[in-house]
């Protein structure tokens, strides 16, 4: 390989990070599943669980940009508004009944994502794109489904 092309590619994500991520999204297949295969009176156990967990990333990611401006010396306030945005969003679909409330959390974590397609390439971390990508669509694919089983 050229050292142009060495040079010119971005450092590989951390494998820690690659793991952690997910990993992360066991609770999401984990509870989509269980909707599905509890018996009747377990069902609005799981279903809190898995829109509870939904919340939980949904305000880690309003976090992340909290976290690229704290690493700024003049940051645009935009970072610190929409990261305020998820976690009161999330907790509105947590509030809700399940099949609505999956629902909006599917719809947030789609949204969060495209919101961040924007801003991690305006502030250099474009190379988290696909990782994102991958665990948004798990994530919210399987809100949609444990929306649909409850």
């Amino acid at each position: 390989m050229s050292a142009a092309l060495t040079a010119a590619s971005p450092p590989a994500l951390s494998p820690v990070a690659l793991r952690l991520g997910h990993f992360g999204l066991l609770p999401f297949v984990l509870g989509a599943a269980l909707i599905w295969l509890v018996h009747p009176p377990a069902l609005p156990y799981v279903a809190q669980g898995l829109s509870s967990y939904a919340a939980l990333v949904l305000a880690l990611l309003g976090g992340v940009h909290w976290g690229i401006g704290f690493a700024q010396t003049a940051p645009p306030p935009s970072l610190f508004a929409w990261g305020s945005v998820p976690a009161p969003l999330a907790w509105v679909a947590v509030m809700m009944p399940a099949r609505s409330g999956l629902v909006l959390a599917g719809v947030l974590l789609v949204a969060c994502y495209l919101i961040d397609r924007k801003v991690y390439a305006r502030h250099g971390l474009g190379r988290w794109l696909t990782l994102r990508f991958r665990l948004s669509a798990v994530a919210a694919l399987s809100c949609f489904l444990g929306a649909a089983g409850a």
